[in-house]
């Protein structure tokens, strides 16, 4: 069992809830701006690798809350959650202690797009994250809204045009320096509020709205791409009022599957878990909906707003004469709310409750809380390197929404990595990338810096070029080893328990590979896996694995000597098996991948005098743009093969040219 000591939340407040004035130092190795899922994630990430960081948040117990749906992970979701937790981050552990109602999805297809989810109860996954934060060395938290950010000339020696040097607080002008910045500001830059015709200042209901002074500075004195997205979220409806009875059950899975791979079992048990409740609209509900429209102005918006969670308002107006489905899911232990999941709405309230009283189990449903819309400034994430930097800032780094995406997880993997390097770079680090052939967050990075946002992104497996190497089971293996030895996020006690993880799947697959009998033999010792009479050929006991009817435990059971000691990994190793052959077939793959990327090309390049072969659409997406290497450069839109090849060339020749230099300065002082 889960087992976890939280300190009262009041001594977190007492800790935090101080005047500026009266902070310790006036000056940080890195500020995070922001206590949502990605500001969490940086401000611990910051300070695990070493760097002296403080995190500001408007309100103190909303750092951790789950502004909008009560769950975590997901088909490609659920992977970003486990990379997270195999850097060390917070949000896997979270889940594991408040999940109330744990599933994979997609179980009837190959476990690289098993989607691990969770439900989770908001209070105690807040209080976990607050606990987290409180016992993090190095890092201060202060409450207080951000109005500017302090920007002065740029180090000469670095690209860029401005430098950001700290950020300056509302309400009193007082100012704390920091040798880098990381914004998580979620919907709360210049946010606007939507319910029904009325508009009001906010990114989150109960919340004070942002300052004005922040997006100022970005649009204004830095120069950015700004843009507008929407999004939304539905009513909370009291539990009490809802009849179960007309909706379907669905159960959580009898073996809760832990998000973190430090945990065995999750804090709830099996038996504690609670269910969750499938219904769908009706036409009543389209009805509701048409005959509202001139009273929802958000609607009437032509702000883009998420494709793959969209509003009642939007499916309905997008296909219309379907049934659309509704999750009913349970917020909490002790909650007497349910969050009906695809009901995101922002009509008027007693059109809110018109509208869901159309849905059978509904029918007499009581609203807590009614929905509502949220319009934001998002910064077009091209202008950022695969650090999460803004190319044109020194010390200034982007997370979260404030780049486009949507969810938490997507939120959570911009802000473990955007933390990890402002502090690196406060620390006179080397920045560090990930690849999209090693883990999803490289794929979302890469994604938004080099093709932009149209409309908030979200992750999916699809997305993933090599989703057969990137599976949820071997994330440690991916990324805990370089976290710890690379990057510096990773503690000593997780990079020990995945080596001792990678030194037993060594030692099993290569006692597996060693077992090796004719198939007749196979047959007598296993007699009830059907095995082709014809085939003379010799297995070994990964082969034999990869039968469908075959599992390890099986195997074991045959040979127990060699085998038993291994069975904590019985799942493990047969994904391995089934998956091992397609995984080698696209190392060629990724090992040309790999090569582009480490093909740099330099930040401060002039395209448009570049004495190469490119039109002059090419000389402008990539001026615009600016890939940090070739790889990045091959996956913009409008960019043609033959460009490729003109940039390879100049790629290579300029790396050769450095290598030269490099070699005389070498021979210099050796002379």
């Amino acid at each position: 069992m889960l087992i976890k000591k939280l300190p009262p939340l009041q001594s977190f407040q007492l800790l935090v809830s101080r005047p500026a004035s009266h902070l310790a130092r006036q000056q940080y190795d890195v500020i995070v701006v922001g206590g949502g899922h990605a500001g969490t994630e940086a401000a611990a990430a910051a300070a695990r690798v070493g760097a002296e960081t403080l995190l500001v948040t408007q309100k103190i117990h909303t750092i951790g809350a789950l502004s909008c749906n009560p769950s975590l992970g997901g088909v490609g979701k659920g992977q970003l959650v486990k990379e997270v937790d195999a850097l060390d981050g917070l949000c896997g552990r979270a889940g594991d202690w408040a999940g109330i109602h744990f599933s994979i999805l997609n179980r009837r297809k190959g476990p690289a797009v098993w989607g691990p989810r969770a439900q989770l109860d908001r209070q105690r996954y807040r209080e976990f994250i607050q606990s987290e934060l409180l016992g993090t060395p190095r890092l201060t938290v202060l409450e207080g809204s951000v109005e500017e950010l302090l920007v002065t000339e740029p180090n000469p020696e670095k690209p860029g045009h401005h430098r950001v040097t700290g950020i300056r607080l509302a309400n009193g002008n007082h100012s704390i320096s920091a040798s880098s910045v990381v914004l998580t500001t979620g919907t709360f830059l210049s946010g606007s509020l939507f319910m029904g015709q009325t508009t009001s200042p906010g990114g989150r209901i109960g919340d004070a709205p942002s300052s004005a002074g922040l997006s100022h500075t970005l649009r204004e004195r830095l120069g950015l791409r700004i843009g507008r997205l929407r999004t939304g979220t539905p009513p909370r409806i009291v539990k009490d009022s809802v009849d179960l009875s007309q909706a379907k059950l669905h159960p959580p899975d009898r073996h809760p599957t832990p998000f973190s791979f430090l945990n065995k079992n999750t804090r709830c048990k099996p038996e504690d878990q609670l269910p969750c409740y499938l219904t769908f609209t009706t036409p009543g509900v389209e009805r509701v909906v048409r005959e509202s429209l001139h009273l929802n102005c958000h609607i009437q918006q032509d702000t883009k707003g998420p494709r793959y969670c969209p509003s009642i308002e939007s499916r309905v107006l997008r296909f219309p004469g379907r049934r659309h489905q509704v999750w009913l899911e349970p917020e909490g232990v002790t909650s007497d709310l349910l969050y009906p999941q695809g009901l995101s709405m922002t009509m008027p309230p007693d059109v809110q409750l018109r509208l869901i009283r159309e849905i059978p189990a509904m029918h007499r449903a009581e609203i807590r809380t009614p929905g509502y819309g949220v319009q934001y400034d998002f910064v077009c994430p091209t202008q950022l390197s695969p650090a999460l930097q803004v190319k044109s800032t020194q010390g200034l780094f982007l997370a979260g929404q404030i780049n486009g995406t949507t969810g938490y997880e997507e939120a959570a993997a911009q802000g473990l990595w955007a933390g990890v390097n402002a502090a690196r770079w406060a620390l006179s680090m080397s920045p560090v990338i990930l690849s999209r052939t090693e883990s999803y967050i490289g794929v979302l990075i890469d994604d938004l810096v080099t093709r932009g946002v149209t409309e908030p992104y979200r992750m999916f497996t699809s997305r993933a070029e090599f989703r057969t190497a990137l599976r949820p089971d071997n994330a440690d293996l991916r990324l805990t080893l370089k976290g710890f030895e690379e990057v510096g996020c990773v503690s000593s006690l997780r990079y020990q328990e995945t080596v001792r993880v990678k030194d037993n799947l060594q030692e099993v697959l290569e006692a597996l590979q060693t077992l090796v009998l004719s198939t007749p033999s196979w047959r007598k010792k296993m007699p009830n896996i059907l095995m082709s009479e014809n085939k003379s050929r010799s297995l070994s006991g990964m082969d034999v694995l990869q039968y469908n009817d075959v599992s390890f435990e099986m195997l074991a059971s045959v040979f127990p000597e060699c085998l038993s000691p291994y069975m904590e990994f019985s799942q493990r190793l047969k994904i391995e098996a089934v998956y091992r052959p397609l995984c080698d077939l696209q190392k060629k793959d990724i090992e040309r991948i790999q090569k582009e990327e480490n093909m740099s090309l330099p930040l401060d390049i002039d395209y448009f005098s570049l004495p190469v072969s490119l039109s002059q659409e090419v000389r402008e997406i990539l001026d615009r743009v600016r890939p940090s290497t070739l790889g990045a450069a091959t996956r913009l839109e409008g960019i043609t093969p033959a460009a490729i090849a003109h940039l390879l060339n100049y790629a290579r020749h300029t790396g050769q040219k450095e290598r030269r230099m490099h070699r005389n300065q070498v021979d210099q002082k050796e002379d």
